[in-house]
């Protein structure tokens, strides 16, 4: 027979048992945020994290913060009796079901952390990556941002980055400008190499003081119709840029007041 009273008792009981889960749940909740708030008080405090590059002291932050969240999220699912073993394959269906949607995503944030790790340029430095150059301006997460010499700016996904080859050209001090120059075939070559080494030599910027880095001119090929010559500087790299179309100008400007004859040009007729 239906037994009103055993029901109700049942009833009492179960709700109570929530009600007491609910509540110590909540407890550890609000515990548990103010415990984390003093702990990441103390972590940004610590030096070594203080004194970091600030993307990397972020980093670290941000990930201190989520495990600790976790860890709080995991100990209230224990307090209201969810079975762990079923929360865990919640979580790797859900883990594998995200990873796979945001693949590039997280593909871009193992590449931000390989570039915090190897460090192949820091912010400030001009860089050629993924079929585009300028200086790096920003290296988040997710981006590298660069600013091109005629100021657009680029973001490149970090996973690309790490994919392909970087070339740095501010990681050294000293940088060389390499220039190449063609005159008619009838000229004489001691002539030339001698304006171009005059040039180089009269530009304040160019590096003439070491042996090693002594301004470099010689024949470096032809045609039927030319002489190619390189010109070859040593500069500070963040004179590069200065250096490359001041040396440009005065050599062109050399060689029209010494009478440098140019390659001839062949005019072909097409015939219909």
């Amino acid at each position: 027979m239906f037994n009103v009273e055993k029901v109700m008792s049942e009833i009492t009981t179960i709700s109570m048992q929530a009600g007491s889960k609910l509540l110590l749940a909540l407890i550890i909740f609000v515990v548990g945020r103010i415990i984390i708030g003093h702990i990441m008080k103390l972590v940004k405090k610590i030096h070594a994290i203080g004194s970091a590059d600030k993307t990397v002291a972020t980093f670290i932050i941000s990930g201190i913060n989520i495990v600790l969240n976790i860890v709080l999220l995991l100990s209230i699912i224990s307090v209201l009796g969810v079975p762990m073993a079923s929360v865990i394959t919640i979580l790797a269906s859900a883990g594998m079901a995200i990873g796979l949607s945001l693949q590039g995503a997280l593909s871009n944030i193992a590449g931000g952390i390989m570039l915090l790790i190897f460090r192949p340029f820091s912010v400030g430095e001009y860089i050629q990556a993924n079929g585009v150059e300028g200086s790096v301006r920003a290296i988040s997460i997710m981006y590298t941002t660069l600013l091109t010499n005629d100021n657009k700016k680029i973001m490149i996904p970090n996973g690309e980055l790490m994919n392909k080859s970087i070339t740095n050209c501010s990681s050294e001090e000293l940088r060389r400008v390499d220039l190449q120059f063609s005159t008619g075939k009838g000229e004489d070559i001691v002539k030339i190499q001698n304006i171009l080494l005059e040039a180089m030599k009269s530009n304040a910027k160019v590096l003439t003081d070491s042996p090693a880095h002594a301004p470099f001119a010689s024949i470096d090929g032809g045609t039927n119709e030319s002489i190619i010559f390189t010109a070859r500087a040593w500069v500070k790299s963040g004179d590069y840029w200065t250096v490359y179309y001041e040396l440009m100008q005065e050599i062109t400007k050399a060689f029209g007041a010494a009478g440098v004859s140019t390659p001839a040009v062949k005019m072909v007729t097409v015939q219909n």
